[in-house]
């Protein structure tokens, strides 16, 4: 009789990856869980209850056939496995490690609601991925036959690669063009690499440009090259900027030194990590080598600032979040993996305003929860009389990003924007008021998760075939 491979969960208990300790991981910037052995990857992943509705597909942006690559998985059926899950996520050895499970499939796992531990979904799409590619399963793009049509694409984060790759595949020519010297965008220089090593992301660029995508990097659109130019030059434009204006903060002493932008100090912090020579690291002003660090806001921004901050040798670090911890926006996860590190929270406190330049201090003052406000949540009221300084001599800003203003810097005021700046396109298809430009990701969506703009991707890039196809039809049809 054949071993039953799943609903395991009852007899089998969660487990995670080994997690390093925290006075070992907190010197590095490497990964700080390590990889499933197969055996145990087979394991945890035979404790899917291969439920009839898996809300665990249901919550996952890209719709991932979980529960059978979870089967597949578990009866060793590894490659299989790999191939399934190709198929809905154009980067699945990233979303592995920095998707908010937690928020998204694990959380909605039906196990974990009956009160036995969810699956560690995440984890296993990690291990299977990285598998494929130690195995030399993960191939270059071979289309079966190439295209004329030619697609430039304006952006190499996420949601512009997940386009790259899908419109290869098709045989499509694209170029992607990105301000930055490599291409990631923030999968390279935003996220650090304790949550995600850069060499998982620059495989991904290798694999791409094998593949014939062509990258033009240290190309800023608006300087280098304009956008009517890159219109020009192709049959499709797919804009993929993402949103890099960071939001800021007003009060006394807002303008003092050593008050410092989250992008451009994480920026810096990898830039660094990769061997380039930073002048801003090497002067102490990005860096957070013996200082007394407050990194404002409670994102997963926020939570990669903190710890880069314990990496870089900071004599403290404090995170201040005007609200508490069960309504903070970022991954508890990544607050958890904070605290072991040595991060101290300060809940409920927002700045008022900033003492000295050079700063030595941020003037807080305390919050408490009051009525819920238009999106359900308390909104945070201030305690009268109950202010205080806490000293600090590097304040990162980390309260999120907003849209740069497109059609100014790319003079094309037909691009149509909405009131929050970001660009207004077609919900399904990705299209923009001008014909043949579509727009994804953070762009279209505000500051989101990498995984949705992997969507948006994956789906302009279909909607854009639906048009060159539909413009063959119609030449033959003449």
């Amino acid at each position: 009789m054949a071993k039953q491979r799943m609903l395991q969960f009852v007899s089998v208990t969660k487990q995670m990856p080994e997690k390093r300790e925290a006075d070992q991981r907190a010197h590095d910037f490497q990964e700080i869980y390590g990889e499933f052995a197969e055996a145990k990857a087979e394991e945890q992943a035979g404790r899917c209850s291969q439920c009839g509705v898996p809300y665990c597909h249901t919550h996952c942006p890209l719709h991932n056939n979980i529960p059978d690559w979870l089967r597949l998985t578990a009866e060793g059926r590894l490659e299989e496995a790999y191939l399934l899950s190709q198929e809905t996520n154009t980067f699945p050895e990233i979303c592995g490690r920095i998707c908010p499970q937690d928020r998204l499939c694990e959380g909605n796992c039906v196990i974990e609601q009956s009160g036995h531990g969810t699956v560690t979904i995440g984890a296993v799409e990690k291990y299977i991925t990285d598998t494929a590619w130690e195995k030399g399963w993960v191939k270059p793009i071979t289309p079966a036959a190439e295209r004329p049509e030619s697609v430039g694409i304006i952006g190499a984060g996420p949601g512009g690669l997940a386009a790259a790759d899908r419109l290869r595949r098709a045989g499509i020519q694209v170029t992607v063009y990105d301000r930055h010297d490599r291409a990631g965008g923030l999968l390279t220089y935003g996220i650090p690499g304790f949550k995600l090593e850069k060499d998982i992301v620059l495989r991904r660029n290798a694999q791409l440009e094998e593949s014939g995508v062509a990258f033009v990097l240290n190309c800023a659109v608006g300087q280098d090259i304009t956008f009517a130019e890159i219109r020009e030059k192709h049959d499709a434009v797919l804009i993929a900027t993402g949103v890099y204006k960071s939001r800021d903060l007003q009060g006394p002493g807002s303008g003092a030194r050593g008050i410092v932008r989250a992008i451009d100090y994480l920026t810096v912090s990898n830039r660094q990590n990769f061997g380039d020579s930073v002048p801003e690291f090497d002067s102490g002003e990005l860096n957070a080598a013996g200082r007394k660090v407050v990194v404002i806001g409670g994102g997963d921004t926020a939570m990669d600032c903190v710890r880069t901050a314990v990496r870089q040798g900071a004599e403290s670090v404090k995170c201040l979040y005007r609200r508490d911890r069960a309504n903070m926006p970022g991954s508890q996860r990544e607050v958890q993996n904070a605290e072991e590190e040595g991060v101290i929270f300060e809940w409920l406190t927002a700045p008022q305003g900033f003492a000295g330049d050079p700063v030595s201090g941020v003037m807080v003052q305390r919050m408490r929860l009051g009525a819920p406000d238009a999106t359900g949540r308390q909104r945070p009221e201030v305690i009268e009389g109950a202010d205080y300084v806490e000293e600090a001599d590097l304040v990162i800003k980390a309260l999120g990003f907003e849209p740069e203003d497109l059609p100014a810097l790319w003079d094309e005021p037909a691009l149509e924007v909405t009131r929050w700046g970001t660009v207004k396109a077609d919900f399904r298809s990705h299209e923009t008021a001008l014909p043949g430009v579509y727009a994804v990701g953070d762009i279209v969506r505000g500051a989101s998760l990498v995984v949705w703009a992997i969507r948006d991707g994956r789906e302009a890039a279909d909607a854009i075939l639906e048009r060159f196809d539909a413009g063959q039809a119609s030449v033959a049809a003449e």
